[in-house]
């Protein structure tokens, strides 16, 4: 089982934004140190709270990250396709290793309207989108008249190696989507272990369905390695004291490097390739030293 991480991009009680960013260098490079699978950051639109956006942030981070895969997610209805594909474009070739493009639909009727999106077409203009951004990555030149006007679109600046695509989904047809249209899934983080279990089942059958082999399962999840049980656990009580992110209990993993490896194992055993963690505490030296103790996982499920 290969283990990455989704930086968190929300810092809602940093200082200033400044000390936000610059704790978001200091995890990707503490990422690094720990010989981590892969990097991601992810996208949100009109955030009532201070939210560093994906593209420069992500350009940010590759400095300090390796030739290990990385990306970023784009909730894509949001997005114009065009522009979609150039940042793709230029992260891809900052980068050293391969690209990844994380997407999903987007929610909230509020970051729809500052957008000047319909939330009611998200399904349909998701889909256009990701096909006009994949022509454009390939080369081609694109014209549209649907959902997205566009006339004669090309890139110039594309990728040296193909950009795997990866949907976050949960909801059974989304779940169909991903199998018929991506290659690799990402399921939510606030499943439980029986519901990722089903879900993940449910992903194999669809791609079967399909006739197309399963590619990447991937489960987000967030975490907390202490140092003693204790701690670890006084961290999970702490968020969840704050509600934390309307997630159930079940569905957050805190312990010791053993009880981490073993949780993880769970999910390796329901057919999960990868886990992305984020971390359950935005308390910067507690976040660094899980990542230090994350080296120790990870080695373990190598």
């Amino acid at each position: 089982m290969r283990v990455g991480i989704s930086i968190t991009s929300n810092h809602a009680d940093a200082r200033n934004a400044r000390v936000g960013a610059r704790w978001m260098v200091e995890r990707a490079r503490a990422a690094r140190r720990a010989a981590l699978d892969s990097l991601f950051v992810g996208d949100q639109h009109a955030s009532p709270t201070p939210y560093c956006q994906n593209t420069p942030i992500l350009g940010r981070l590759l400095a300090e990250w390796g030739d290990a895969p990385a990306g970023c997610l784009f909730l894509l209805p949001l997005w114009h396709p065009v522009l979609v594909a150039e940042q793709i474009g230029t992260l891809a070739a900052i980068a050293q290793g391969r690209f990844i493009m994380q997407c999903g639909l987007g929610w909230g009727e509020n970051r729809f309207a500052a957008m000047g999106a319909n939330i009611r077409t998200r399904p349909s203009a998701f889909e256009e989108a990701l096909d006009i951004v994949r022509r454009l990555l390939a080369g081609e030149t694109v014209s549209s008249a649907h959902r997205f006007r566009i006339n004669k679109a090309s890139l110039a600046l594309c990728p040296h190696e193909p950009v795997d695509v990866w949907i976050g989904a949960s909801a059974p047809p989304a779940i169909d989507r991903a199998a018929r249209l991506a290659e690799g899934w990402i399921a939510s983080p606030s499943l439980t272990y029986a519901e990722a279990r089903t879900q993940a089942d449910l992903y194999r059958e669809r791609c079967a369905a399909y006739g197309r082999d399963p590619g990447a399962i991937v489960l987000r999840r967030d975490i907390y390695i202490g140092e003693s049980s204790t701690e670890a656990q006084a961290v999970l009580q702490q968020a969840l004291s704050r509600g934390y992110r309307g997630m159930p209990a079940d569905a957050l993993i805190a312990g010791t490097v053993d009880e981490v490896v073993d949780k993880f194992h769970r999910f390796a055993s329901a057919g999960y390739d990868e886990i992305l963690v984020r971390h359950l505490t935005n308390d910067q030296p507690k976040v660094l030293s899980s990542l230090e103790r994350l080296a120790t996982v990870r080695a373990a499920l190598s």
